[in-house]
């Protein structure tokens, strides 16, 4: 029984991907400081049906409290693999909060990657972020896309910086490395900032909805259960193969105008959206466009999940779950 480290498990991916783990089979040790960035008690919902289960281990942890509150933390587990979710997330707040992003994305990073080197854990996936691409006009956005003068905010600067240390560590001590670049995830237990889950809660609550730009912007929405089958199959591929390093595209190959996903979403809910338009936010990209060849070539990865049904379910995981979840 293969056990798999999992930063940031208590999250919207990482809960996700901590119960797929275990009814795969493996034995998970969980990770999570419980950031304030949103409220404490949704990551605590996220994590109720993990806590019993008799192959999960969790500490409540911030990465940067370095490599001896690893060691104590997890001094009885031997991971093969860690899976590195764990991050300040979001375009719009690291343009506000550059220093904190840096911080915690980078230095919390390196200190995992120092405490793997230390205690010989040689496999690492890494969460990446299709906000790595920029606006650059090559699309769909490929893994072998120059990207030195790429990154327009904190927040992607901090993931390609990611990117370049995991290449450090590859390099220099041969850890096997799988940095796998989500493109807008959405469904059940989405972050309540985000866009999907916003605009469902502004529908209900007879609210505008707001538009910046003039709608045109699109994202490459991945539904998370296909997320998550990708990062298992990078599990998977880093246990299968050693002195590895690559990057893939997590998407799903079909970028969705804003003015189309609320439209979609207007259906989901059964609420015609009004809109509201304004300027465009500091550090948004264009379109994300995931070209995901290598990924189904190296991983077998395919995702099957449509918009619509993708909305419907997170429209219905949103109606069963407490009162806090809808913050």
């Amino acid at each position: 029984m293969p056990t798999v480290l999992v930063t940031g498990c208590a999250g919207f991916i990482g809960s996700h991907l901590c119960e797929r783990l275990l009814a795969d089979g493996f034995r998970v040790c969980g990770l999570d400081n419980f950031d304030a960035f949103y409220p404490r008690e949704i990551k605590q919902q996220n994590l109720s049906s993990l806590l019993s289960h008799p192959n999960f281990v969790f500490a409540e942890l911030d990465l940067r409290q370095g490599v001896e509150a690893l060691n104590e933390a997890f001094a009885d587990e031997a991971p093969e693999v860690v899976v590195h979710l764990a991050a300040k997330a979001g375009v719009g707040p690291s343009v506000k909060e550059p220093v904190a992003y840096l911080d915690n994305n980078v230095v919390g990073t390196t200190y995992l990657l120092e405490w793997m080197r230390r205690n010989k854990i040689e496999r690492l996936l890494f969460a990446s972020s299709s906000s790595v691409y920029g606006n650059t006009l090559n699309r769909p956005f490929r893994e072998d896309e120059p990207l030195l003068a790429s990154c327009i905010s904190p927040y992607a600067a901090s993931k390609l910086a990611g990117e370049q240390l995991t290449y450090t560590y590859h390099h220099l001590y041969r850890l096997s490395v799988l940095n796998a670049r989500f493109f807008t995830v959405y469904g059940p237990r989405q972050r309540p900032d985000l866009a999907i889950h916003k605009f469902i809660r502004l529908l209900r609550n007879g609210q505008p909805i707001p538009v910046f730009g003039d709608g045109s912007t699109a994202r490459d929405y991945t539904y998370v259960a296909d997320t998550v089958d990708g990062i298992v199959r990078g599990v998977n591929y880093l246990l299968a193969h050693s002195q590895v390093y690559e990057t893939v595209n997590l998407g799903n190959n079909r970028p969705v105008p804003l003015l189309a996903l609320i439209e979609a979403i207007g259906k989901a809910v059964g609420v015609a959206p009004e809109l509201q338009f304004q300027a465009m936010q500091a550090g948004d990209v264009d379109v994300t466009y995931a070209d995901i060849s290598k990924a189904q070539q190296l991983l077998g990865y395919n995702p099957t999940t449509s918009l619509e049904a993708g909305l419907l379910e997170f429209v219905n995981w949103l109606d069963a779950v407490p009162a806090p979840a809808q913050v």
